[in-house]
């Protein structure tokens, strides 16, 4: 069973999740709230798989929010996808760097929705190309400067390429398919990499590919 818990200051939003859920057998609604600070109390109380989280809130804002989850050793297990009105939301990148496992639009299709918290309950992540696209414009035009990872060194000669692939949007077998490798043998490299980076997932291994020049 996939536990559940949407921050949003925004009661139709909340009500939507809600509803929604209600008819799934794998999903349960542990909580919700408005407030940045009390889902946070929320998040420690009731160690959800997964939580839906809006980027603005009044008081302690959604990224505040994930990066005391985030922060928390307790809590390495839930993940945290931002509630976005927009996919290319200005905040992006600070949720990315912060360790949130994806976005998801509010105006998304009930199916999307439900299936975007069972890929990231299993341990996936929700960047679209766009998104990816975006982070990596932010260093190419220079608004930020790059910082190669302090182990970035400790990887091997493909276990680099891989990850620059990551950093470029592309899906495991997409790197398979480029590389000429089985698609085994890549998800073995990304693997590798996150434990090396000690990347929470695979949206921030997509932060530390950009932030270390290996993505183009």
């Amino acid at each position: 069973m996939i536990t559940l818990l949407v921050a949003d200051d925004q009661a139709l939003v909340r009500m939507g999740v809600r509803m929604l859920v209600e008819g799934e057998d794998d999903i349960v609604l542990v909580g919700e709230t408005g407030d940045g600070r009390r889902a946070v109390e929320l998040v420690r109380a009731h160690h959800p798989d997964v939580v839906l989280m809006d980027i603005r809130m009044p008081g302690l804002d959604g990224i505040g929010a994930l990066r005391e989850v985030v922060a928390d050793p307790d809590l390495a297990a839930t993940r945290v996808v931002m509630l976005t009105t927009f996919e290319l939301d200005d905040y992006v990148f600070e949720c990315l760097a912060a360790g949130a496992a994806g976005f998801l639009v509010k105006d998304a299709e009930p199916g999307e929705l439900l299936q975007a918290v069972r890929v990231v309950a299993a341990g996936g992540s929700l960047l679209s190309p766009s998104v990816t696209r975006r982070v990596i414009a932010e260093f190419a035009d220079g608004r930020r400067r790059r910082t190669a990872h302090p182990r970035i060194g400790t990887l091997t000669e493909r276990e680099a390429e891989v990850v620059g692939l990551v950093g470029e949007g592309l899906s495991n077998d997409e790197i398979a398919e480029r590389l000429f490798l089985s698609p085994a043998t890549v998800r073995t490299h990304v693997g590798r990499a996150m434990t090396k980076l000690e990347a929470r997932d695979r949206a921030q291994l997509v932060v530390f590919a950009v932030r270390s020049g290996l993505a183009r």
